[in-house]
Protein backbone atom coordinates (compact mmCIF):
# COMPACT_ATOMS: atom_id res chain seq x y z
CA UNK A 1 0.00 0.00 0.00
CA UNK A 2 1.42 2.90 -1.21
CA UNK A 3 2.55 6.28 1.74
CA UNK A 4 0.85 8.64 2.68
CA UNK A 5 2.41 12.03 0.96
CA UNK A 6 3.95 13.67 3.90
CA UNK A 7 2.07 17.28 4.78
CA UNK A 8 3.33 20.08 2.85
CA UNK A 9 4.92 22.67 5.16
CA UNK A 10 4.32 25.46 2.43
CA UNK A 11 1.40 25.62 -0.17
CA UNK A 12 2.48 27.71 -3.54
CA UNK A 13 -0.98 29.04 -5.17
CA UNK A 14 -0.83 29.66 -9.27
CA UNK A 15 -2.86 32.99 -9.63
CA UNK A 16 -4.28 33.01 -13.07
CA UNK A 17 -7.63 31.25 -13.06
CA UNK A 18 -6.45 29.02 -10.10
CA UNK A 19 -7.35 31.92 -7.75
CA UNK A 20 -8.81 34.29 -9.99
CA UNK A 21 -12.36 34.22 -12.34
CA UNK A 22 -10.83 35.27 -16.17
CA UNK A 23 -14.67 34.93 -17.01
CA UNK A 24 -14.68 38.83 -17.42
CA UNK A 25 -11.16 38.78 -19.35
CA UNK A 26 -12.55 36.22 -21.33
CA UNK A 27 -15.96 37.85 -22.20
CA UNK A 28 -14.24 41.08 -23.10
CA UNK A 29 -11.68 39.59 -25.82
CA UNK A 30 -14.11 37.48 -27.04
CA UNK A 31 -16.69 40.60 -27.76
CA UNK A 32 -13.70 42.29 -29.07
CA UNK A 33 -12.47 39.69 -31.63
CA UNK A 34 -16.18 38.24 -32.43
CA UNK A 35 -15.44 35.07 -31.53
CA UNK A 36 -16.55 32.75 -28.58
CA UNK A 37 -13.10 31.17 -29.11
CA UNK A 38 -10.86 33.96 -29.07
CA UNK A 39 -9.78 34.44 -25.88
CA UNK A 40 -8.71 30.93 -25.36
CA UNK A 41 -6.51 31.25 -28.23
CA UNK A 42 -5.11 34.18 -27.06
CA UNK A 43 -4.55 32.83 -23.52
CA UNK A 44 -2.90 29.58 -25.00
CA UNK A 45 -0.57 31.99 -27.30
CA UNK A 46 0.32 34.07 -24.39
CA UNK A 47 1.57 30.86 -22.33
CA UNK A 48 3.06 29.63 -25.97
CA UNK A 49 5.51 32.29 -26.05
CA UNK A 50 6.52 32.71 -22.61
CA UNK A 51 7.69 29.44 -22.75
CA UNK A 52 9.98 30.40 -26.33
CA UNK A 53 11.09 33.27 -24.55
CA UNK A 54 12.31 31.06 -21.61
CA UNK A 55 13.39 28.12 -24.26
CA UNK A 56 15.21 30.76 -26.15
CA UNK A 57 16.85 32.81 -22.86
CA UNK A 58 14.63 35.97 -23.85
CA UNK A 59 12.46 37.57 -21.63
CA UNK A 60 9.86 39.98 -21.90
CA UNK A 61 7.00 40.87 -18.92
CA UNK A 62 3.78 38.67 -19.25
CA UNK A 63 2.14 41.75 -20.32
CA UNK A 64 4.29 42.37 -23.17
CA UNK A 65 3.95 38.94 -24.38
CA UNK A 66 -0.36 39.06 -24.03
CA UNK A 67 0.26 42.51 -26.37
CA UNK A 68 1.52 40.35 -28.96
CA UNK A 69 -0.41 37.86 -28.45
CA UNK A 70 -3.53 39.96 -29.35
CA UNK A 71 -2.01 41.18 -32.56
CA UNK A 72 -1.23 37.75 -33.62
CA UNK A 73 -5.29 36.64 -32.55
CA UNK A 74 -6.10 39.33 -35.20
CA UNK A 75 -3.88 38.17 -37.73
CA UNK A 76 -4.80 34.46 -36.87
CA UNK A 77 -8.39 35.68 -37.35
CA UNK A 78 -8.14 37.92 -40.51
CA UNK A 79 -9.22 41.30 -38.72
CA UNK A 80 -7.11 44.35 -38.10
CA UNK A 81 -4.50 45.09 -35.41
CA UNK A 82 -6.15 46.91 -32.43
CA UNK A 83 -4.69 50.11 -31.66
CA UNK A 84 -2.57 50.06 -28.69
CA UNK A 85 -4.74 51.85 -26.29
CA UNK A 86 -7.64 49.69 -26.82
CA UNK A 87 -5.24 46.78 -25.95
CA UNK A 88 -4.13 48.28 -23.04
CA UNK A 89 -7.98 48.63 -21.62
CA UNK A 90 -7.83 44.51 -22.69
CA UNK A 91 -4.96 43.74 -20.98
CA UNK A 92 -5.86 46.07 -17.72
CA UNK A 93 -8.98 44.02 -16.99
CA UNK A 94 -6.55 41.06 -15.68
CA UNK A 95 -6.05 43.16 -12.49
CA UNK A 96 -10.18 43.20 -11.73
CA UNK A 97 -10.68 39.91 -11.78
CA UNK A 98 -12.72 38.56 -8.88
CA UNK A 99 -11.80 35.55 -6.66
CA UNK A 100 -13.42 31.85 -7.81
CA UNK A 101 -16.10 31.66 -4.98
CA UNK A 102 -14.62 28.70 -3.77
CA UNK A 103 -11.34 30.60 -3.05
CA UNK A 104 -12.02 32.70 0.03
CA UNK A 105 -13.43 29.91 2.07
CA UNK A 106 -11.09 27.26 0.74
CA UNK A 107 -7.77 29.92 1.66
CA UNK A 108 -9.84 30.49 5.11
CA UNK A 109 -9.82 27.21 6.01
CA UNK A 110 -5.95 26.31 5.17
CA UNK A 111 -5.31 29.57 6.98
CA UNK A 112 -6.81 28.71 10.50
CA UNK A 113 -5.41 25.00 10.00
CA UNK A 114 -1.69 26.85 10.05
CA UNK A 115 -0.67 26.48 6.43
CA UNK A 116 2.21 28.94 4.97
CA UNK A 117 0.76 30.10 1.90
CA UNK A 118 2.39 32.27 -0.82
CA UNK A 119 2.18 32.78 -4.53
CA UNK A 120 3.96 31.91 -7.46
CA UNK A 121 2.72 33.65 -11.05
CA UNK A 122 3.67 34.33 -14.23
CA UNK A 123 2.24 37.41 -13.67
CA UNK A 124 4.87 40.61 -12.93
CA UNK A 125 5.09 42.17 -9.63
CA UNK A 126 3.08 45.44 -10.12
CA UNK A 127 0.07 43.23 -11.87
CA UNK A 128 0.29 40.57 -9.21
CA UNK A 129 -0.38 43.47 -6.27
CA UNK A 130 -3.05 44.57 -7.86
CA UNK A 131 -4.85 41.72 -8.64
CA UNK A 132 -4.14 40.11 -5.19
CA UNK A 133 -5.90 44.14 -3.77
CA UNK A 134 -8.59 44.01 -5.99
CA UNK A 135 -9.30 40.17 -5.15
CA UNK A 136 -8.83 40.75 -1.52
CA UNK A 137 -6.64 38.03 -1.20
CA UNK A 138 -3.57 39.34 -0.10
CA UNK A 139 -3.80 39.11 3.75
CA UNK A 140 -3.63 35.16 3.06
CA UNK A 141 -0.11 34.80 2.07
CA UNK A 142 3.41 35.55 3.47
CA UNK A 143 4.61 36.80 0.00
CA UNK A 144 3.50 37.34 -3.47
CA UNK A 145 6.22 35.88 -5.65
CA UNK A 146 6.53 36.30 -9.20
CA UNK A 147 8.40 34.66 -11.73
CA UNK A 148 9.58 38.64 -12.56
CA UNK A 149 12.78 38.57 -10.64
CA UNK A 150 14.17 35.18 -12.77
CA UNK A 151 12.71 36.04 -15.43
CA UNK A 152 12.14 32.47 -16.58
CA UNK A 153 8.64 31.54 -16.98
CA UNK A 154 6.75 28.53 -15.21
CA UNK A 155 6.53 25.60 -15.45
CA UNK A 156 10.71 26.22 -15.68
CA UNK A 157 12.34 23.64 -13.24
CA UNK A 158 14.44 26.81 -11.88
CA UNK A 159 11.21 29.16 -10.96
CA UNK A 160 10.10 26.64 -8.57
CA UNK A 161 13.08 25.60 -6.65
CA UNK A 162 14.53 29.20 -6.30
CA UNK A 163 10.82 30.11 -4.72
CA UNK A 164 11.52 26.96 -2.43
CA UNK A 165 14.55 28.49 -1.88
CA UNK A 166 13.62 32.06 -1.10
CA UNK A 167 11.08 30.75 1.12
CA UNK A 168 13.53 28.14 3.43
CA UNK A 169 11.14 25.23 2.53
CA UNK A 170 12.63 21.75 0.90
CA UNK A 171 10.98 21.54 -3.02
CA UNK A 172 9.66 18.15 -1.82
CA UNK A 173 7.44 19.78 1.15
CA UNK A 174 5.96 21.82 -1.02
CA UNK A 175 2.66 21.94 -2.62
CA UNK A 176 2.23 23.96 -6.01
CA UNK A 177 -2.00 24.18 -6.36
CA UNK A 178 -2.53 25.32 -10.01
CA UNK A 179 -5.30 24.83 -12.27
CA UNK A 180 -3.08 23.70 -15.21
CA UNK A 181 -1.83 20.69 -16.15
CA UNK A 182 1.56 21.83 -17.25
CA UNK A 183 1.94 23.91 -14.09
CA UNK A 184 1.42 20.86 -11.73
CA UNK A 185 4.00 18.46 -13.98
CA UNK A 186 6.51 21.15 -14.08
CA UNK A 187 6.52 21.20 -9.98
CA UNK A 188 6.13 17.61 -9.97
CA UNK A 189 9.30 17.60 -12.19
CA UNK A 190 11.28 19.85 -10.25
CA UNK A 191 10.74 17.49 -7.19
CA UNK A 192 7.60 19.39 -5.47
CA UNK A 193 4.21 18.23 -4.46
CA UNK A 194 1.71 18.90 -7.22
CA UNK A 195 -2.34 19.96 -6.35
CA UNK A 196 -4.47 19.69 -9.34
CA UNK A 197 -7.92 21.33 -9.25
CA UNK A 198 -10.13 20.69 -11.70
CA UNK A 199 -11.59 23.55 -12.77
CA UNK A 200 -14.15 23.48 -16.38
CA UNK A 201 -12.37 23.23 -18.69
CA UNK A 202 -9.15 22.54 -17.89
CA UNK A 203 -7.20 18.85 -18.00
CA UNK A 204 -4.09 17.05 -16.91
CA UNK A 205 -1.01 16.68 -18.91
CA UNK A 206 -1.10 12.52 -19.27
CA UNK A 207 2.63 11.91 -20.20
CA UNK A 208 3.31 13.37 -16.51
CA UNK A 209 3.46 11.54 -12.94
CA UNK A 210 -0.27 12.51 -11.38
CA UNK A 211 -0.54 15.10 -9.15
CA UNK A 212 -0.22 14.31 -5.36
CA UNK A 213 -3.63 15.85 -4.90
CA UNK A 214 -6.97 16.22 -7.37
CA UNK A 215 -9.78 18.30 -6.11
CA UNK A 216 -12.80 19.95 -8.07
CA UNK A 217 -12.40 23.38 -6.39
CA UNK A 218 -9.67 24.66 -3.16
CA UNK A 219 -12.77 24.24 -0.65
CA UNK A 220 -12.38 20.34 -1.44
CA UNK A 221 -8.87 20.19 -1.71
CA UNK A 222 -8.62 22.06 2.05
CA UNK A 223 -10.03 19.63 3.10
CA UNK A 224 -8.27 16.53 2.00
CA UNK A 225 -4.96 18.68 3.37
CA UNK A 226 -6.51 19.50 6.93
CA UNK A 227 -8.35 15.87 7.30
Amino acid sequence: MPLAPARPKLLLFDVNETLLDLGKLQAAINQEFRSEFAFKQWFGLLLHYSLVDTVASNYHAFGQIGDAALDMLAQALGQSARPASRKKELLALITELPPHSDVVPGLTALQRAGFRMATLTNSPDAALQQQMAYAGLTGFFEQLVSIDSLKRYKPHPDTYRATCERLRVAPAETLLVAAHGWDTAGAQLAGLQAAFLARPGQSLYSLAPAPTFTAPNLEALARQLIG
